[in-house]
């Protein structure tokens, strides 16, 4: 691997794992080691990672400022992780991986996510899991009043989507569905499925970025006059649920088409 190539790594590692992450940080970060922080409830851990010059051929070498042998013998599995499973995706293509990568860098360089119109969390470090927040929606709306309610009376003021990324991405889109509040309108389905033909493969274009997405779907939200229902079963949105949503959905306008509002319509 080039230098150049490995330092997008180190940076793009260093931006999901920074200062501030609850569990694991980096505390350094240089072609040839890094140095890491693992957080317990207990004490904080000090590991370290030595890059070859061989990498990615040959795995780097880990090793903790511990006596615990239980650790150490953790850290040695870590010689059989391969490229493919980097990020904590065990399973999925090496174009998938490079393209999800080069969506996460470019998300973290945009305006839109600096100026926190919405926020990027990986789901148990995982590249093909991902949580977005979206924070800001348009101050006009109906459902930015809710949030503002929201926040009064739980201390939260985002909509929480999950991004779920199979192998064969960027052919075939992501799976994504709204995790909370439960929401009324917005083409918001049961158990939290968006009807948008842009996530079904029939309106899907591998061209499509990631952050145009996640703009997409707030637009969306809002053109649709979604509304936070305040007090509803929280349980009503699953995973299993959405993706019943989704498959009756795909059928529906596999058989009559999609249908293109008027201009005056939004």
């Amino acid at each position: 691997m080039s230098g150049s190539a490995l330092k997008q790594e180190l940076k793009l590692l260093e931006s999901i794992f920074h200062q501030r992450h609850e569990r694991f940080r980096i505390v350094s970060g240089s072609l040839d080691e890094i140095s890491c922080q693992f957080i317990t409830q207990e004490q904080i851990l000090l590991i370290h990672c030595n890059i070859t010059e061989s990498y990615p051929s040959v795995p780097p070498i880990w090793f903790v400022e511990s006596d615990d042998p239980n650790l150490a013998a953790v850290l040695e599995r870590l010689t059989d992780i391969k490229k493919s499973s980097t990020l904590g995706a065990v399973s999925g293509s090496v174009q998938a991986t490079d393209r999800l990568m080069k969506e996460l860098r470019d998300i973290y360089r945009s305006e839109s996510f600096k100026a926190g119109n919405y926020a990027v969390e990986l789901v148990n470090d995982s590249l093909y899991d991902w949580n977005v927040k979206i924070l800001k929606v348009d101050q006009d709306s109906a459902l930015h009043n809710d949030l503002q309610i929201l926040r009064e009376k739980e201390g939260i003021d985002f909509i929480l989507l999950n991004f779920s990324f199979k192998d064969n991405f960027p052919f075939d889109p992501p799976f994504v569905r709204v995790v909370s509040p439960v929401l009324s309108g917005g083409y918001v389905l049961g158990g939290g499925a968006i009807c948008m033909e842009l996530l079904t493969k029939q309106g899907w274009s591998s061209a499509y970025s990631i952050e145009s997405v996640i703009m997409q779907i707030s637009a969306t939200l809002v053109k649709g006059k979604a509304r936070i229902q305040f007090g509803a079963n929280k349980s009503q949105y699953s995973l299993t649920r959405a993706q019943q949503s989704y498959k009756s959905l795909v059928q529906i306008h596999e058989k009559n088409g999609w249908y293109t509002p008027p201009k005056e319509d939004g």
